[in-house]
Formats: C-alpha cells, sequence, structure tokens
C-alpha cells in the first residue's frame, strides 16, 4: 500500500518520470534505471549534503528524497518525526541543512526552530509545507528561517537547499570576517598604547636625565665661571667669561624649556592651572585671545584623565596655530553630572571633511585613542565658522580609580608635541 502511494505521489509531483523510474527510486533494493546510472559516477564523486528532514509523513520523505535523487543532488537524509529525536540527531553536529514540515503532530515547524536557536547552532532551516499561509511564511522568515517550499514546488527543493546552504556560509564568513576584523583592531589599539606608554615613559626618563645630569652639570659650571669672573684681572678673560656665561644662561633656559614640554610640573598643581599655564603660553606665542571658562577654580580628577585632558587641550591649540587660521580661542572646561568635559573652539576657517578624514591624521587618532584607554571619547566637528574639539570622560570608571597606584602610574607619562592634522 505505501509503495503505491509513494508511486501515484511521485506521478503527480513529477508527471514526466516514467513509472520505470519511480518504481526503482521507491524501492532501494530496485536497480538505478539505464538513463541514469550515466551520471552515477559524478554524483558519487562529490561530498553528499547531509540532511535532517523533520516529517511524520513517509510518502512525503520518500517524496523528498526522490527528488533529491532526481536532481542528482548527492545526499544523505535522515528523518526524524519527534522533537526529541530531531534535538539529538542536531546536537551530533553532521547535518548541513534541515528540512521541516510546518504541521507535526503536538508541535510545528516554528517550534523546532526555535529549538535550533536555543541550542545556539547555526544551520540552514528550510519550512517544507503542503500548505502554509503567507502570514505564517512572512513569520517563518522574520523569525530567521532561512525559506519555505510549498511542496507542490518539490522540483526546486535541490535549488533552495543549494541557496540555503550558499547563504548560510556566506553569513558565517562574514562574521568570521568580523571577528577577526574587530580583534585585528583591538590589537592595532593594544600596539599603539603600548607604544604610547613607551614614548611617554622614555620621555620621562630623558626629563630626569637633563634636570639630574645635565642641569647639575650647567649649575656647576655657572657657578665656577662665577668664580673664575671674581677672581680674574685681565680684560680679555673677563670678557670671555661674560660670553660664557650668556651662553650657559641660554643653555640652561633651553634645558628647562625641554624638561617643561616632556613632563611639565605645573600638572602637579592641578588640572585647571595645567589649562590655564597652557593657554597663556599659547596666547603669548600666537597672540590670539584665549578665553577659559570653567566650572570651579579645582576640578579634582584621577592624574591619568588629567593628562589626557592636558594633552588634548594643548594638540588642540597646536592645530589651531598651525591650520585654522583663528583670531581668537574659547576653552570650557567642567566636571557636571559625573563627566568631566574639555571643550577647546576657535573662529578659523575651519577644516574640511577630507582634511579631518585623511590617513596622516595621526594625532587625532592617538587623541581618541588616548580618550579610549580613560573610557572617554572625542569628537571633532568643524565648519566655515570654526572649529571645535570635546572630550568626554566619565569620572566613575574601573579605569579612572582615583588610587596612589593610578597617580603614580600616569606621572609618568610624558608630553605629546604632535598636532592632529
Amino acid at each position: 500500500m505505501l509503495y503505491r502511494q509513494i508511486t501515484g505521489q511521485i506521478q503527480h509531483h513529477f508527471p514526466g518520470c516514467p513509472v520505470a523510474v519511480a518504481s526503482c527510486w521507491s524501492d532501494p533494493a530496485a536497480p538505478a534505471p539505464p538513463n541514469l546510472q550515466a551520471g552515477m559516477s559524478e554524483i558519487l564523486d562529490k561530498r553528499p549534503v547531509h540532511i535532517l528532514h523533520l516529517e511524520d509523513s513517509r510518502v512525503d520523505h520518500a517524496l523528498v528524497k526522490f527528488a533529491l535523487q532526481r536532481s542528482k543532488l548527492p545526499s544523505e537524509v535522515v528523518l526524524v518525526d519527534t522533537l526529541d529525536d530531531f534535538k539529538r540527531e542536531l546536537l551530533s553536529g553532521r547535518f548541513d541543512v534541515v528540512l521541516a514540515d510546518y504541521h507535526l503532530p503536538g508541535f510545528t515547524g516554528m517550534d523546532a526552530w526555535d529549538v535550533v536557536r536555543e541550542l545556539g547552532i547555526e544551520i540552514p532551516y528550510v519550512i517544507l509545507s503542503g500548505a502554509i499561509g503567507e502570514t505564517a511564511a512572512v513569520d517563518a522568515m522574520h523569525r530567521g528561517v532561512s525559506d519555505y517550499l510549498l511542496k507542490d514546488s518539490m522540483h526546486r527543493l535541490s535549488h533552495v537547499i543549494e541557496r540555503a546552504i550558499e547563504v548560510s556560509q556566506t553569513r558565517r564568513e562574514r562574521a568570521r570576517a568580523a571577528e577577526e576584523l574587530a580583534a585585528s583592531r583591538k590589537r592595532l589599539a593594544e600596539l599603539a598604547e603600548h607604544l604610547q606608554t613607551s614614548i611617554e615613559q622614555e620621555r620621562a626618563n630623558i626629563a630626569r636625565e637633563i634636570h639630574d645630569d645635565i642641569g647639575g652639570s650647567l649649575a656647576a659650571v655657572k657657578l665656577d665661571l662665577a668664580w673664575v669672573g671674581r677672581h680674574a684681572q685681565d680684560g680679555h678673560v673677563l670678557q670671555h667669561v661674560a660670553t660664557a656665561m650668556e651662553m650657559l644662561q641660554h643653555a640652561l633656559g633651553a634645558s628647562q624649556r625641554i624638561m617643561m614640554n616632556l613632563r611639565p610640573p605645573i600638572l602637579d598643581q592641578g588640572l585647571v592651572a595645567a589649562v590655564q599655564w597652557l593657554a597663556g603660553g599659547f596666547e603669548r606665542r600666537t597672540g590670539m585671545r584665549v578665553t577659559i571658562r570653567r566650572s570651579s577654580d579645582q576640578i579634582e580628577v584621577p592624574m591619568d584623565v588629567q593628562l589626557v585632558a592636558y594633552r588634548t587641550a594643548q594638540e588642540a591649540l597646536t592645530n589651531i596655530a598651525k591650520h585654522t587660521k583663528a583670531t581668537a580661542v574659547d576653552i570650557d572646561l567642567s566636571d557636571g553630572e559625573g563627566v568631566l568635559t574639555l571643550e577647546v573652539t576657535d573662529n578659523g576657517q575651519g577644516l574640511s571633511p577630507e582634511a579631518l578624514r585623511k590617513a596622516e591624521s595621526f594625532g587625532l587618532l592617538g587623541l581618541r585613542e588616548r580618550a579610549a584607554k580613560v573610557d572617554g571619547w572625542l569628537d571633532v566637528s568643524s565648519s566655515s565658522k570654526g572649529t571645535s574639539v570635546i572630550l568626554s570622560v566619565p569620572l566613575i570608571s574601573p579605569h579612572n580609580p582615583n588610587n596612589p597606584d593610578s597617580a603614580a602610574n600616569a606621572a609618568e607619562e610624558a608630553h605629546d608635541q604632535g598636532d592632529f592634522v
């Protein structure tokens, strides 16, 4: 009886198929018909598609197998008809695709799809049903099902399966590429942070050596020249001593200026004082008017945050002096609502989007990396009326603990003179 049902269904769904073909492919013991034997060697050379078929009708299962064989798609099909069996086979991990009937005894194909998602298994899932309404089909696709096919269109089954597998593979490759890209970006960020930390530590070491060695030696030479000047009687000797003292004073000033650039001592007096000192020097050098607005005279922040804010202000001012042709600068500094905010705005000609995006803007990238290091972020905007650089740093953050260790580590960081355009 089952054999006749299968044969009749095959004739119904595949009217051009000879009865002999239908019979032999419905009966596993029968030999392959002559007109199919020619392609058998080619089919066997291909890796078969492993299909998990969730279906309660043996007739429909036989139709699926026949449709796949007739399309010459190498396949191995395993039939299950309960959720427990479906879950067990699914966990074996040996299947490439799932074909599921929509209406099953006691559950639906979407219930089985929920099991797939709960298990976190990435596998193409195709609904194969004799009658599924448009609403149910749309809902299934919205919930992530790969595709659906009516049993009346069984001749398209191999195409649907191949497309579902291809789309799934593409999605997995895209996800893997995204993960690799994210990992690469993380490694680059870590490398940039390591390089910046190394540079800052080296600059701090250089500043100490200048102070301890060069500064001490110059001071000793100055004392010796002063002694010579007091005891010498010859006019030519005194003239040479005066010239040497002038050059020595210039060297002392240069060493102090280098030390200030590497690690400004003003940072020890707090962020507000450091920004005021920075703005005063900028105003004297460039002649631009600098206006500072602050929420209070003392803004207490962790040392590492203080250094990030100071360097952001310094690089923003350097950029203004080099590129914007501004005449005035406004600096706003506040710590309201638990967020440190530093905004440096100028009234210059602004920067084009291309200038902001160009690959050479390593200074801007450095500012963003520094901000991210203390869980902050940097916004840069520009128009024909000027450019604005805004640094925001939450003051409650696991990376910004107000403890001696954090302050000690940050104190070793050096001052960066780079500009960001």
